[in-house]
């Protein structure tokens, strides 16, 4: 990603309604479709600045892997230790068989080889060790953010679908989140395309709005994984180890 990107995550990743929301949302499908067990060993790959970590710390004891070196000493100073810095799908400093859980948030969208990708994530858990992956959807949501982003493509439901069928995971869940503000964030990237604005910077919106979309967008955090919800902003999957 770019550094606007880093900057940007840094400044707003506590504050910012996609990121807070999120962050429950994602907690609250590990709790129901992983349930990992005591002191559970745990990777987050592509941490970024660290703002997760806290959040899977109440899952067990966390790794994580960030390659953008100022990203990373903000995930080191929020975690207390060393962050792994090895790409995938290489992940040589990654030890195989050990993880219970590995997070991918927004992460494999960015990687060449999405196959290879899960192939390598896939030798680093434990067996039956669950891997749990977010990324963005519809291809036709292409825009600046995805290119400022260093974004590779973004996901068909069926296609990441396939794209875990045909690792050595076996899939768990797939589906939608961050439905109930899609329509809206269609409509507003119709308006950009027709105003001819082309912004790819994330800006916190007024507090009142800010806090509306959180509420909104939280909200989810009951349905996700228990429902199958209409098309969103964003998939999400669970897969197994073998």
């Amino acid at each position: 990603m770019e550094r606007v990107v880093y900057q940007q995550m840094a400044e707003l990743d506590d504050r910012h309604w996609w990121y807070r929301a999120r962050r429950r949302i994602i907690a609250d499908l590990i709790r129901r479709e992983v349930s990992p067990p005591a002191n559970a060993q745990i990777l987050e790959l592509g941490c970024g600045t660290g703002h997760n970590l806290a959040m899977l710390s109440g899952f067990g004891h966390v790794d994580g892997l960030e390659l953008d070196e100022e990203a990373r000493e903000l995930s080191e100073k929020r975690l207390g230790r060393k962050i792994m810095s090895s790409p995938l799908p290489e992940l040589g400093e990654v030890p195989n068989g050990h993880y219970d859980l590995i997070g991918a948030f927004d992460v494999i969208e960015h990687i060449d080889d999405d196959r290879a990708a899960l192939a390598s994530i896939a030798t680093k858990l434990k067996s039956g060790g669950k891997f749990v992956m977010t990324v963005p959807a519809h291809q036709w949501m292409w825009s600046a953010h995805d290119v400022v982003n260093h974004h590779k493509r973004r996901y068909s439901k069926s296609g990441l679908k396939a794209l875990i069928e045909n690792s050595p995971m076996s899939l768990d869940r797939v589906g939608y989140f961050n439905s109930l503000l899609f329509p809206l964030a269609v409509a507003e990237r119709a308006a950009s395309k027709l105003r001819g604005k082309n912004d790819a910077d994330v800006r916190l919106p007024p507090a009142p709005v800010n806090a509306a979309f959180e509420k909104v967008f939280e909200a989810e955090r009951y349905l996700v994984g228990r429902l199958p919800l209409p098309p969103g902003l964003s998939l999400f999957a669970v897969a197994s180890a073998r």
